[in-house]
């Protein structure tokens, strides 16, 4: 990974970090057009009570504002996790030029887990990806699920 790219990926820790904070997912994302960050974001579902309110998304619509064309053919989106269907298809809707991405999800990922959707060719879709398989964004997402599937279990189980 190069120095760009852990600028990148550092960005959207810190969202991350913001969203586990606020009881959401710790996913965060950063939208950069070159060296220039265009909007970082993080999960922000239960706050906003919004299926669609994932990282991913709200950069590349606060990065469109930004820009001023819903086109980010020219910029590189870098996320914790591995975009979901719904995600990976506004990678592809949005023309993205790139999406590097942390922590592969093998349960619903869509840049190559699951399937590889920007890698379509019934959509002529432009984005690439790739995965950096970095160690932070892993160990947030796998704490969280830790601790949540514990308390689940506890619930099924009627100790809560």
């Amino acid at each position: 990974m190069d120095a760009r790219d852990r600028a990148g990926m550092e960005t959207a820790l810190r969202e991350a970090e913001k969203a586990r904070a606020e009881g959401e997912i710790p996913v965060g994302a950063a939208l950069y057009r070159g060296d220039t960050l265009l909007w970082a974001d993080h999960n922000r579902r239960e706050q906003r009570h919004d299926p669609t309110a994932h990282a991913e998304i709200l950069c590349l619509r606060g990065g469109g504002e930004e820009k001023g064309d819903w086109r980010l053919n020219d910029c590189t989106l870098y996320v914790t996790l591995e975009p979901c269907p719904m995600c990976a298809g506004a990678l592809v809707m949005s023309r993205l030029g790139r999406c590097v991405f942390g922590a592969a999800d093998p349960d619903r990922g869509c840049c190559g887990s699951v399937y590889d959707l920007p890698a379509d060719p019934a959509l002529n879709a432009n984005t690439t990806w790739e995965h950096t398989e970095d160690e932070h964004c892993r160990a947030m997402l796998e704490g969280m699920f830790s601790g949540r599937d514990a308390r689940g279990k506890a619930e099924r189980e009627g100790r809560t």
